[in-house]
């Protein structure tokens, strides 16, 4: 079991009609995919022409901080809004497409850029899974 299904594991009330997980692939792909745009951008910033990269990096550091938030919120279950939820996941799903195909754009050349593409995919898929699930 992952941190992140132990932690919601922990939680003193029930998740009612949420999938736990799809709940804890989303958070854990959010969380990844943060992660990875992040250190994506940097790699991008590095590169001998970085300028040529600029909207990819922006790009990474902005899917970053909405995945981050993403995974943040979905974390949390006091209080609980589903519509807040879905408006949050569509955000982070459309972040992740454009991340993702930008950074597909450059994956030929640059190997961060491809692997970003990848886990960016990823993320964008966990964001429709668990959207599916809330009903």
């Amino acid at each position: 079991m992952s941190t992140v299904a132990s932690m919601l594991d922990t939680h003193p009330h029930s998740f009612g009609q949420i999938d736990t997980a799809k709940l804890t692939a989303c958070i854990e792909a959010c969380i990844e995919c943060a992660q990875v745009c992040t250190a994506c951008a940097d790699a991008c910033l590095s590169e001998d022409a970085a300028a040529e990269l600029v909207k990819c990096i922006r790009i990474d550091l902005d899917c970053a901080d909405i995945c981050e938030t993403t995974g943040r919120v979905l974390s949390r279950h006091t209080g609980y809004d589903a519509n807040l939820t879905r408006s949050v996941l569509d955000t982070c799903a459309a972040a992740c497409k454009a991340c993702g195909d930008e950074c597909a754009r450059h994956a030929s050349h640059h190997e961060h850029c491809r692997m970003c593409a990848e886990v960016c995919r990823r993320c964008e898929q966990a964001c429709h899974d668990l959207i599916g699930a809330l009903g």
